[in-house]
């Protein structure tokens, strides 16, 4: 099983790169922050979990250990895919995320895509004891914007549902709003998940 991986990257997709590593290229899923991180011939090193199912092995890679550490934590929740998890890695960092399982925070995690209230609560759940507390910083205003947006209502959960409706599965969905921007309201977010799932 490969645990961690090191080489240039070759080729950057919308969430995968080809890591090359001694003329063996590797195709890594990684969350929108690493992403945005690398560039074509530069060296990189990923912290990978390898999963393993009936039809295909796939790799995962993550730049910090305590990224990797909590992948592999939340997909151990019932109701979270190795998908899943990687979108929720790229909507919010891992510490504030830690945070907000720490400290119960529904609405912080409702905020997050493909986590409804029933799957936040699963993850407070069957993580909190997990979490290092000693190793959350007091400083949590991302979280902060999280839970103010949630608050009164969820655009990007309200959306979900609208696109639903219409016919659109969660995953094509999820890729699509993991580029959406935190302040875009609902109406904005369905106009932009259509606008790309129908070049399709």
């Amino acid at each position: 099983m490969i645990g961690y991986l090191s080489g240039t990257v070759k080729f950057v997709f919308e969430d995968n790169c080809i890591l090359d590593v001694h003329g063996v290229g590797y195709r890594v899923f990684i969350d929108s922050s690493t992403r945005e991180s690398i560039t074509i011939n530069n060296e990189i090193a990923l912290f990978i979990h390898t999963a393993v199912r009936e039809d295909a092995i796939q790799l995962y890679g993550f730049k910090s250990q305590s990224d990797y550490e909590l992948f592999s934590q939340l997909i151990t929740v019932s109701g979270i895919g190795t998908r899943t998890a990687l979108n929720i890695l790229s909507k919010i960092s891992s510490k504030d995320l830690a945070l907000a399982i720490y400290q119960k925070n529904v609405n912080a995690l409702t905020a997050l895509p493909g986590v409804g209230k029933k799957s936040a609560q699963r993850l407070i759940l069957e993580l909190k004891d997990k979490i290092d507390a000693d190793s959350l910083a007091e400083d949590n205003s991302d979280l902060a914007e999280w839970t103010a947006a949630s608050e009164t209502h969820n655009p990007l959960n309200e959306a979900t549902e609208a696109l639903i409706a219409l016919g659109y599965t969660s995953a094509e969905i999820a890729n699509v709003f993991k580029r959406a921007k935190k302040s875009m309201s609902t109406e904005e977010l369905v106009k932009l998940a259509l606008k790309e799932l129908n070049q399709f």
